[in-house]
């Protein structure tokens, strides 16, 4: 029997594994080298990391989010203005992870290290100034935690798990989330609303056109080209993207543009106000994607 997802007052059809496999007709799938074999959500990292996904996307739900934040959501169904509804969901965060009152949430007022300030916009931000900071860290642990996609590229390669650029990935890892509060369940509960809020504000739409500027495309984890200058590669697990060309344009001399499918969303342009806005930033989750690529 096809599982029957369930997102807001709307009922899906979760195509099973074998039915998106089935679908692939020797496309490039996720290679076992980008990717864990287990995650925390409804589909495994096989399937939706696979250029089938970005073709064909489903909905991602993290394990157990909507049920912990049943009454947030149900709440958010009865508010019309998304404006209002970010500002509601900034008060839930800070009501559920006790952001305003670290000390109730373990925080010791004597400790060394400060960590009261490290909470999901911290690591937005963080993203923003530092795409290879420790923040940024974070946010790509999260990613491989959650959907079980690998790390491909932190301040270098980590191809090699045994090589110091990887030793030094996971040390801004283990540095980011120490005395920490939660903070990888506070990115599912970020995630999880970018999802609620694109089905509202989009109902109809289920893939972006991003741009990303590069300076060489051989540095990315190629799968496959063909003349027409379309290339299959598996992107970092997490990337930043732009809405705008010209932007895009201004980090690199090539420009990457694709289709990115809604659910590989961590974050768009007006999701929560005065965050990410200036390049028309979007934080997309990574996997196979067929990419075109050109030039100024």
């Amino acid at each position: 029997m096809t599982p029957i997802l369930t997102y807001r007052n709307h009922l899906f059809a979760a195509p099973s594994a074998l039915e998106l496999a089935k679908s692939t007709s020797g496309e490039a799938t996720l290679p076992a080298w980008a990717r864990r074999s287990i995650n925390r959500c409804n589909l495994p990292p096989v399937i939706l990391g696979s250029l089938t996904f970005q073709q064909q996307p489903a909905p991602l739900l993290i394990d157990g989010v909507h049920a912990l934040h049943q009454n947030f959501f149900q709440a958010m169904d009865g508010l019309a203005e998304p404006t209002i509804r970010a500002l509601h969901f900034r008060q839930y965060m800070c009501s559920a992870f006790l952001l305003d009152q670290v000390e109730h949430a373990g925080a010791d007022p004597q400790q060394r290290v400060k960590r009261h300030k490290a909470d999901y916009l911290r690591l937005l931000r963080g993203w923003l100034f530092n795409a290879d900071g420790r923040e940024a860290a974070v946010l790509k642990h999260w990613v491989e935690s959650r959907f079980g996609l690998l790390p491909r590229n932190h301040r270098g390669s980590l191809k090699d798990i045994n090589s110091p650029c990887y030793a030094a990935y996971l040390a801004d890892v283990s540095r980011g989330l120490y005395n920490a509060n939660a903070l990888e369940a506070q990115l599912d509960l970020l995630y999880s609303f970018c999802q609620y809020e694109l089905k509202r504000r989009f109902p109809a739409q289920q893939h972006w056109l991003l741009y990303r500027g590069i300076n060489r495309i051989e540095a990315h984890e190629l799968l496959n080209r063909n003349e027409a200058g379309h290339y299959q590669l598996v992107l970092n697990n997490l990337s930043s993207f732009s809405s705008d060309r010209d932007t895009a344009s201004a980090f690199g001399d090539a420009i990457l543009e694709t289709q990115v499918p809604g659910a590989k969303l961590l974050y768009f342009p007006g999701l929560l106000p005065d965050i990410l806005q200036g390049e028309q930033e979007h934080l997309v989750i990574g996997g196979v994607y067929q990419v075109q690529l050109s030039w100024w």
